[in-house]
């Protein structure tokens, strides 16, 4: 993964924070047994090991995977960095936590885990959601969680208004759902396919990214990434969509800009 992929994995860490929802968060925390065995799909640069940490889960064994190798060996460095403890193979060691990341395919990677939770953050708008909840429940034990937070659910909205929006947004959700395997309201079908399978769907809430202006930490670079998403998607293909960009780009730099997009956490048991 190149270095601007990076940043925006890390410059996206604080907008995730004030995304989660907490009343799910909490759920998790009290079905989590003392020392859980987490796998996590789609890892990235690893930032869920503080947060679990700061939420009190100090034992047990994290596995993280992501099919990037760049984006493993730097969440392998940057976390053992920030959260100390001892280097291990793969990881590090922290408080009773052992901490790995690994290159993989995460929809193959767990299977016969026998965790007690799988997280997936921002992961099943990229998937098919039925086979990824196949393959989490194959990783999982009996009565083993689903922590899907922050699931894209099909709303995006800029600010200042611009005429082009309407357009510009609408294609850019086509060009999502145009990707195979990709839902650009993956949220909303998340939900429906849980209800649909035989565990339980224990706790659902709202998790939207809202970036506005003084942007703090990094979130600048976060929405300048945003906005070249929506340009490889749109293109020129969408009349009023190069203006639309222009404006936008202009807005970012004088600090105007602001940004939702709506999701969903879900927790989910299953059988």
């Amino acid at each position: 993964m190149e270095h601007a992929d990076r940043r925006y994995l890390e410059a996206k860490r604080t907008v995730d924070d004030r995304a989660l929802d907490h009343r799910v968060r909490d759920r998790l925390l009290d079905e989590l047994p003392d020392a859980p065995r987490i796998r996590e799909a789609g890892v990235g640069t690893g930032v869920t090991v503080p947060r679990l940490l700061d939420w009190g889960v100090t034992a047990g064994d994290y596995l993280g995977v992501d099919r990037d190798p760049d984006v493993i060996e730097y969440a392998r460095e940057r976390r053992a960095s920030e959260c100390g403890g001892d280097r291990i193979e793969g990881g590090f060691r922290v408080d009773d936590l052992t901490v790995r990341f690994e290159q993989g395919d995460a929809l193959t990677a767990f299977e016969g885990a026998e965790a007690d939770c799988v997280v997936a953050q921002a992961f099943l708008d990229l998937v098919p959601v039925d086979g990824a909840l196949d393959a989490f429940a194959d990783a999982l034990t009996p009565g083993g969680l689903v922590y899907a937070p922050i699931t894209f659910d099909g709303e995006t909205t800029f600010q200042p208004d611009h005429p082009a929006d309407d357009a510009v947004v609408a294609a850019y959700h086509d060009a999502i759902d145009a990707e195979p395997g990709r839902d650009a309201r993956a949220g909303r079908h998340l939900l429906d396919r849980c209800r649909a399978r035989d565990g339980d769907l224990l706790a659902v809430g709202a998790s939207d990214w809202i970036v506005y202006p003084p942007y703090p930490a990094d979130e600048r670079a976060f929405l300048a990434t945003i906005l070249e998403f929506v340009a490889e998607a749109v293109g020129g293909r969408v009349a009023g969509a190069d203006d639309w960009l222009r404006t936008r780009r202009r807005q970012l730099d004088a600090g105007r800009l602001s940004y939702v997009a709506h999701g969903y956490d879900a927790l989910y048991r299953v059988e």
